[in-house]
């Protein structure tokens, strides 16, 4: 069950382009969100759907393939583990985001 700990596999569409970073290193980072759809009925029967967005980074060899066939509105299905991170905004106030970083990535539509 070891294998199992802190993973998440979403199938989704991308909000957006995805954001590329670039470090001093040379290295590079992949930000988008990713929204995954839900529904259920409510207690007169009626469908109520519902879009749930994910922050997404993706490191190391993928940025690539995110950088070159990537793009807002494609569906793409990712594997990684959640994580969070706070920091102090310019104001002051601490600020706090959950995110998926991806692992694997597999392109479900252009």
């Amino acid at each position: 069950m070891n294998a199992l700990k802190n993973k998440v596999q979403l199938i989704g569409r991308l909000g957006q382009d995805p954001e590329i970073v670039t470090f001093n290193d040379g290295n590079k980072m992949a930000k988008f969100s990713l929204a995954t759809d839900d529904s259920y009925k409510d207690k007169n029967g009626n469908k109520v759907e519902r879009a749930y967005w994910h922050n997404i980074v993706v490191k190391n060899g993928l940025v690539k393939v995110v950088e070159d066939y990537v793009t807002k509105g494609q569906e793409i299905a990712i594997e990684g583990k959640l994580t969070n991170r706070t920091w102090e905004d310019k104001e002051g106030n601490k600020r706090y985001v959950t995110e998926v970083i991806c692992n694997e990535l597999l392109m479900l539509s252009k």
